[in-house]
């Protein structure tokens, strides 16, 4: 199995813009276009192959058929025949609804879904750019409950400014928001549950008020002060840099100026590669594809060597 790209499922939002097409070359059709979906393995939106023989090509039906083959043998005995990644681009023109989401065991019990981890990788951001995460003081359940109630959530809520290359891991039930200029690369858990608890009392174009999740987030929310955010990492050239580790993902920065080849044959995971700038053509025994930025490949467990030539290129390495 060559590697593998697929078209992008575009989402209007309330809250997009434009970048995902002027930046990323996005097919979009709308000036409200939040969010690109790269991966994805949920119901009803369901990644389909867009290059070489298997052009067409549901991901569903490629791990129907081909478990062991693309994803890893370990990965099927975790996950069944469930891709356990959605991989996306985010385009914030406005902000994003303050939110959270609920672990594994919560979002299973209510949703029979897979919780939802996350991280972020900033590709753009325009002049004081912020995110929201977490809280900027020790805040009680009933101190965060009369906020609601007062309209006052917002004094509670730490302001992160960010810039590009700047890399943020939100665990779940940890409060936060996307920023209005910012543009990311986003990697989560295969999930779609989101609990929105502040929406800026914004209306939709039909006029009306978004739902809240207030009671729901109650039981989901952690109200302990982190610092646990902010992914520190290195950024060498031609190395392969550690960004990420968790239990549903693991993630590597590459800046590249030259050619790259690994050796996967002990590697039992598919690899994904998001090109957040340059461009560069990844190869494996079977074939080769070329990536650019805001494009995503997946390359098979089955891969034994991954080759990739550039003469300049960022990505993200994503493996189980």
């Amino acid at each position: 199995m060559y590697p593998l790209k697929f078209d992008p499922i575009l989402k209007e939002r309330l809250w997009g813009g434009t970048k995902l097409g002027a930046q990323l070359n996005k097919p979009i059709s709308s000036d409200i276009t939040g969010e690109s979906w790269e991966l994805s393995g949920v119901e009803g939106d369901v990644s389909v192959v867009s290059n070489g023989t298997l052009k067409g090509t549901s991901l569903n039906t490629l791990i129907e058929n081909r478990a062991d083959e693309l994803l890893g043998s370990s990965v099927v005995e975790r996950f069944g025949k469930e891709f356990p990644i959605l991989i996306k681009f985010i385009d914030a023109k406005q902000d994003l609804s303050i939110q959270l989401h609920p672990n594994d065991a919560l979002a299973k019990e209510r949703h029979n879904s897979f919780g939802k981890t996350e991280m972020w990788y900033i590709m753009d951001a325009e002049k004081d750019a912020n995110l929201i995460v977490g809280f900027n003081r020790p805040v009680t359940r009933e101190q965060y409950v009369q906020s609601l109630e007062n309209n006052t959530l917002l004094d509670y809520m730490n302001y992160e400014k960010v810039k590009s290359g700047d890399t943020f891991f939100i665990n779940t039930g940890k409060i936060h928001a996307i920023g209005a200029g910012v543009l990311l690369a986003e990697i989560q858990q295969t999930s779609d549950v989101t609990y929105r608890v502040f929406d800026f009392n914004r209306r939709d174009k039909e006029g009306n008020l978004r739902e809240l999740h207030t009671d729901m987030a109650l039981e989901a929310i952690d109200f302990d002060l982190k610092d646990d955010f902010k992914v520190s990492y290195e950024k060498n050239k031609d190395r392969i840099n550690p960004m990420v580790a968790c239990p549903y993902f693991k993630t590597n920065f590459l800046h590249l100026q030259g050619d790259l080849i690994q050796d996967t044959t002990h590697r039992d995971s598919f690899t994904i590669y998001m090109c957040v700038e340059g461009e560069a053509q990844i190869g494996n025994e079977h074939g080769d594809t070329t990536i650019r930025k805001g494009e995503t490949v997946l390359l098979p467990a089955s891969t034994n060597t991954i080759d990739i030539k550039t003469g300049g290129c960022k990505l993200l390495e994503i493996t189980l």
